[in-house]
C-alpha cells in the first residue's frame, strides 16, 4: 500500500512490542499512522520496537502522553492490571484510543480507562504469531474478532481494514465462547500434530511431517468445507476394535496420550451420532472400547 501522498492521521502507542503489538504496530504504519512510541520488558520487545518501528523504548506513562491511539498488547493475565494501573495513576486518558488484542476479553476489562475518559475497543487478530518476518504479511484477509460501542463501530471496522484484516463482529459477552473455539481449534491442533510426528519418529518414521502433511491438508479442508460431513476414520466408520487397539497401544507407548485419544474420539462419536453419520449399535461399540458410556 501506498502512502506516500498520505498525511499520518493518528499518533499510535504500542504498550507491550511483543509478537501481537509490534505486528500491528507496523501495519498501522503501512496504513499512514505513526508509531511514536512503544513500551515492553524484555530484549525481545527492545529488539522488536527497533527493526518493526524504528523505536527504542519508552516507560508507559510515555507512551500514553505521546499517543492518541493506544494498542495494550500484554498478555491476558496481565491486562486487567495494566488498565487498571493507567485509570489508577492519573494517566490522561480523555479521548484517546484504547485498543486491547486479547480475544478472552471484552469491553468490560478497558471499564476503568473509559471511565476516565478512554474510547475503548477490542480487536483481536484471528491469527498466530510466532515472532518470524511473516507475521505481518499474515495480517492480509485475516478475521479480526471486534467488538466496540455503538458509536465507534465505524473506527474499528477501518482500522480492521487499513490493517489488511476482516472485522467480525463478536457480542461482548461472546468473548470467552469465541476465544475457546479459537483456542480450541488452533492450539490444541498443534499439540496433537506434535505428538503425533512424535509417535510416528518412536517407531522409525524419518520424516514424520512429511508423512503427515497431505492427510492433515486433505482433513482440514474437507472440515473447513463439509463441516463434520468430513470425517472420515475407524470412529466414524464404526470399528471398535481398530479403536480399541489405538488406545491399548497408546497406553504402552504414549500412556500421557491415551486419555486425550479417549476424550477426542467420544467427542468425536458423539458429533458423528448426532449428524446421522454413525448408526446406534456402532456408537454402542465404540463406547464398550473407549470405556463408558457418555450419551445419557
Amino acid at each position: 500500500m501506498d502512502t506516500s501522498d498520505r498525511p499520518a492521521r493518528l499518533a499510535v502507542g504500542v504498550l507491550g512490542a511483543g509478537r501481537v503489538g509490534s505486528v500491528l504496530g507496523a501495519a498501522l504504519m503501512l496504513a499512514g499512522h505513526r508509531v511514536v512510541a512503544a513500551s515492553g520488558v524484555s530484549d525481545a520487545s527492545a529488539r522488536r520496537a527497533t527493526d518493526r518501528l524504528g523505536l527504542t523504548l519508552s516507560r508507559p506513562d510515555e507512551v500514553i502522553a505521546r499517543s492518541e491511539l493506544v494498542l495494550l498488547t500484554v498478555p491476558d493475565d496481565v491486562l486487567p492490571g495494566l488498565v487498571s494501573g493507567l485509570a489508577a495513576t492519573g494517566a490522561d486518558l480523555r479521548g484517546k484510543l484504547l485498543v486491547h488484542a486479547s480475544g478472552a476479553y471484552g469491553l468490560g476489562v478497558l471499564d476503568p480507562a473509559a471511565e476516565a475518559g478512554a474510547l475503548p475497543l477490542a480487536l483481536h487478530p484471528v491469527m498466530t504469531f510466532t515472532g518470524r518476518s511473516d507475521d505481518l504479511t499474515r495480517l492480509n484477509g485475516c478475521s479480526f474478532g471486534v467488538t466496540a460501542p455503538d458509536l465507534l463501530r465505524p473506527v474499528a471496522e477501518a482500522l480492521v481494514i487499513e490493517m489488511g484484516g476482516e472485522p467480525v463482529w463478536i457480542a461482548d459477552r461472546d468473548r470467552p465462547l469465541y476465544h475457546a473455539a479459537l483456542a480450541g481449534a488452533a492450539n490444541h491442533m498443534v499439540t496433537l500434530v506434535a505428538e503425533s510426528q512424535e509417535l510416528l519418529a518412536k517407531i522409525g518414521v524419518e520424516h514424520p511431517g512429511r508423512m503427515l502433511g497431505p492427510l492433515l491438508s486433505a482433513a482440514l479442508d474437507n472440515v473447513l468445507r463439509l463441516g463434520i460431513s468430513g470425517l472420515t476414520g475407524p470412529v466414524v466408520r464404526g470399528d471398535a476394535g481398530t479403536v480399541r487397539k489405538h488406545v491399548d497401544a497408546l497406553i504402552l507407548a504414549a500412556p500421557e496420550a491415551a486419555d486425550a485419544y479417549v476424550a477426542l474420539a467420544r467427542l468425536t462419536a458423539d458429533r458423528a451420532l448426532a449428524a446421522g453419520l454413525l448408526k446406534p449399535e456402532a456408537a454402542e461399540r465404540l463406547l464398550d472400547a473407549l470405556g463408558g458410556n457418555i450419551w445419557t
